[in-house]
């Protein structure tokens, strides 16, 4: 029986990495160093629990449950159908591959001026590489995990490598606001906005066809394989995202005032190399902002060529390129503000399934899936609509009872107390139907 191992498995993490790494990871760890400062650590700490833990117990949940569909059908058929469609949705064209091409352009920018004519420009050259390179999914380990993750990681290494032999500021400054008290739990909020949680539910199925390509038939092979590249996925993004905090936190502390974590790496290279430095950012960005839409692609593209089996993959890569392109052109900050609620609405659901699913024997109780995560879902759209100011009167300070809600984990209780009722139920049920 063959096995994965070696630097077969290696070249499968790697890739896996690529398609986690992108616009988001690249952004939000020198930001939260930035302002978290002296807090930047205990910051850390909650960022890797949901940025870099939860994604690698996603691929897992995923990589035993058989896909996110048979995951998500616990629940219900419909809900798995709707819930995996706005997963999709979420990482596809309406927020997380357009943010690759906004995020890349505006790291581009200092260099080659901005503007919405340029960066319409360089969105279409962007997306059209994109997709010329999603045509074949299943050579993604060869031409992400063997030639642009290793290239990647050298020029993050040359950056932070120049951060410890130049630090450009002598100490980490004094955290903001936010981050003076409870650091580890807006870092764990802010693990969010990375979308790797979400996109672990998908990732899982583009590695099991790049570990078949390679010749691993044997489906507990396949699923074995898909696990430990999660695992080698996960380190590689801890030590990046180490780095990266260290390196922010320098930044915050010698230039002050950015807006952004693409304000606060500009700002550290510039520092470090002046406009040298800016290239080497700009490169970075590219190839990682490259490597996530390359992924996100054909993830995507494949689902939906799933469902609709008489149109082409390339068409709906095609399709989702050219979506995807109109999409980036709003900008970095808009599709940031966008993507706060619906993230807000999405992610714990997803939480949940994947807790849920390490405990196998709760599959077996009818109701615990549909009411754990139904409460869930209730409070989180819920809260998801007060932020985008769509709040019904009343619903607002309801939610703020709960438990944890002010640290931003008000949809804890709802989903413990449909675990509780949920297992109640069944057993009341299974009582009841049971031959006397």
């Amino acid at each position: 029986m063959q096995k994965l191992h070696g630097r077969k498995l290696l070249f499968v993490g790697f890739t896996l990495f690529s398609m986690f790494f992108g616009a988001g990871n690249l952004i939000f760890p020198p930001f939260l160093g930035a302002q978290a400062g002296t807090n930047a650590w205990p910051a850390f700490l909650g960022f890797a629990m949901s940025a870099i833990g939860l994604p690698v117990l996603g691929v897992i949940a995923v990589a035993r449950s058989g896909g996110l569909p048979a995951l998500a059908s616990r629940v219900h058929p419909r809900f798995a159908a709707v819930f995996t469609l706005l997963i999709y949705l979420s990482i596809g064209p309406c927020l997380a591959i357009p943010r690759t091409a906004s995020t890349s352009f505006e790291m581009l920018a200092p260099l080659v001026g901005g503007g919405a004519v340029r960066q319409l420009i360089y969105s279409a050259v962007f997306f059209a590489v994109a997709f010329l390179i999603a045509l074949k999914p299943e050579k993604l380990t060869d031409r992400l995990g063997k030639l642009l993750c290793p290239t990647l990681i050298v020029l993050i290494l040359v950056l932070f490598a120049a951060c410890l032999i130049r630090p450009v500021a002598a100490h980490y400054g004094a955290p903001d606001a936010a981050y003076a008290d409870l650091p580890a739990v807006v870092g764990f909020l802010g693990g969010y906005q990375t979308m790797d949680t979400i996109a672990a539910l998908n990732f899982g199925a583009v590695i099991a066809l790049n570990i078949r390509a390679g010749g691993i038939a044997d489906e507990k092979q396949v699923v074995r394989g898909t696990i430990r590249a999660g695992w080698i996925a996960g380190a590689m993004l801890l030590a990046i995202y180490a780095m990266l905090t260290h390196a922010g936190a320098l930044s915050g502390a010698a230039f002050p005032g950015g807006a952004t974590g693409a304000d606060t790496l500009t700002r550290l290279a510039h520092g470090l190399f002046g406009t040298p430095g800016q290239v080497l950012l700009a490169a970075i960005f590219l190839i990682a902002c490259l490597n996530t839409c390359i992924g996100l692609i054909s993830c995507v593209s494949e689902y939906f060529h799933g469902l609709f089996p008489r149109v082409p993959y390339a068409a709906f890569a095609g399709f989702f390129a050219l979506a995807s392109m109109v999409v980036s052109n709003i900008g970095l900050a808009g599709i940031i503000t966008l993507s706060t609620p619906v993230l807000n609405a999405i992610y714990p659901a997803a939480i949940v399934l994947i807790a849920l699913s390490f405990v196998p024997q709760l599959a077996g109780y009818r109701w615990v899936y549909p009411l754990a995560v139904g409460f869930t879902c209730v409070q989180s759209v819920l809260d998801a609509l007060r932020q985008a100011g769509l709040a019904l009167p009343g619903v607002g300070a309801l939610l703020d009872r709960l438990p944890l809600a002010a640290l931003g984990f008000g949809w804890a209780a709802p989903a413990l107390a449909g675990l509780a009722v949920g297992l109640f139920l069944s057993r009341r049920t299974e009582k009841l139907e049971r031959p006397r």
